[in-house]
């Protein structure tokens, strides 16, 4: 079935501990600290599989933990990092933090990795932290906590040309006659529930991705109908074959509708280049009324093609006309990509509240990761931690706040009692 939204958590690997550990060899008296690194966690790394064309997949999956990196050893050994996890996206799909609104990526081209969340930092090991004054450093770090977030995925999906229309216009017997593509048809409207892609194929050197887009009907933009939900397929697209039923009581009216639901939708989708084609013209009563249909664009200046999908007739030249408007269109498709947004936030600020039982808890990234890597069991790792708070501004802010001698302060999912 097809599936173009999607939520999915993520996390990243913890980085391994660093080691605490002394050289400790029969004939050598001074071996020293020898505490190695603990290894990188893995990353969570969308990428683009041109093979796919829906989020489908992640209908039996939508959780991806990559593995934690391993622990330092002895002799200054750097742990393992932990494995990467790679999911695969098809191309066109568009990344949001859920938390934060933002986009974080727009997955496009073929192979394009995009890392969600990024693996914590392996601890340093106690052979780090030896200097002239300490040469017997007990105290090494954590390994960095992951990055865990639920992300929205969108898939717009990539096609040069979409096909649109109101219901029953014969868009899914055009995308049948022009293409390999089989999507459903029947003589009712919302034959198509979903977008269908298919390759046209007009020489050796020419080919065209068409999308057939569902039927819209008035207020579609606000979600009527198959509405919105298909609306931001067509954003992707550079050019439109906007295809209209001969056999309709007022194709000028139609035209006009889905013109509205575009703008309606994005300004830019009204802008879109677009070719005219009046469609079933192999039925008497269209053939009949045609030249009429003709003459009344014309006097709004604009120029029509006569087809019929379904006797295949007059689809080559449409399609024809369609590749040319693409090459006036081409340059501009780099306008069309979505930006990407950063938080611009500064790690290390920081922010006290007053909690409900009277402690205190101190939130922010620089903080609690430093809360997260400490060795508490090692006084130093403590004293090392103490003087981060101190560099940091966070003891000045709780004495400005009013903190006193026995108060707990919560950081992360660590409690501390505050002593003067």
């Amino acid at each position: 079935m097809f599936l173009d939204e999607v939520k999915i958590e993520v996390r990243s690997g913890r980085g391994g501990d660093g080691a605490v550990h002394f050289r400790r060899e029969k004939y050598v008296p001074r071996g020293g600290p020898d505490g190695g690194n603990g290894g990188k966690g893995g990353d969570v790394i969308l990428f683009v599989d041109k093979r796919r064309n829906t989020l489908s997949s992640f209908r039996r999956s939508r959780n991806f933990r990559a593995e934690d990196g391993r622990p330092g050893g002895v002799s200054d050994k750097t742990g393992r990092s932990g494995k990467d996890v790679l999911v695969p996206v098809p191309p066109g799909t568009v990344v949001r933090d859920q938390e934060t609104g933002l986009l974080m990526g727009d997955l496009i081209e073929p192979d394009q990795r995009l890392i969600v969340s990024k693996g914590g930092r392996g601890g340093r090991g106690n052979a780090r932290f030896a200097t002239a004054r300490n040469q017997s450093p007990r105290m090494a770090e954590k390994g960095e906590p992951g990055e865990e977030r639920v992300l929205e995925l969108e898939l717009r999906l990539l096609a040069d040309v979409g096909i649109i229309g109101v219901p029953n216009a014969g868009k899914s017997t055009f995308l049948a006659a022009v293409t390999n593509a089989q999507p459903k048809i029947a003589a009712y409207p919302f034959t198509t529930l979903h977008p269908n892609l298919g390759v046209a194929s007009l020489d050796d050197e020419v080919e065209v991705v068409l999308a057939d887009i569902p039927g819209l009907i008035e207020g579609a933009h606000a979600g009527a109908g198959l509405g919105s939900t298909f609306l931001r397929h067509i954003q992707r697209t550079r050019v439109l074959i906007h295809l209209l039923d001969g056999a309709a009581d007022d194709p000028w009216a139609d035209y006009s509708q889905i013109n509205s639901e575009l703008s309606l939708f994005d300004p830019k989708l009204g802008q879109k280049a677009q070719v005219i084609a009046i469609n079933k013209i192999d039925l008497p009563q269209v053939r009949d009324r045609v030249d009429t249909i003709v003459e009344y664009f014309k006097q709004e200046g604009l120029e029509v093609h006569l087809v019929s999908a379904l006797a295949r007739q007059g689809l080559r030249e449409l399609l024809y006309e369609a590749i040319r408007l693409l090459a006036l269109v081409k340059d501009d498709q780099e306008e069309l990509e979505l930006p990407v947004y950063r938080l611009d936030t500064n790690p290390e600020d920081f922010e006290i509240k007053r909690e409900d039982d009277g402690a205190w808890r101190v939130s922010g990234v620089a903080v609690e990761r430093a809360a997260a890597m400490t060795y508490w069991e090692h006084d130093e790792a403590v004293r090392r931690f103490q003087r981060i708070l101190e560099h940091l501004g966070v003891e000045d802010a709780l004495q400005e706040a009013g903190i006193q001698t026995g108060d707990t302060v919560r950081i992360g999912e660590y409690e501390l009692e505050w002593v003067i």
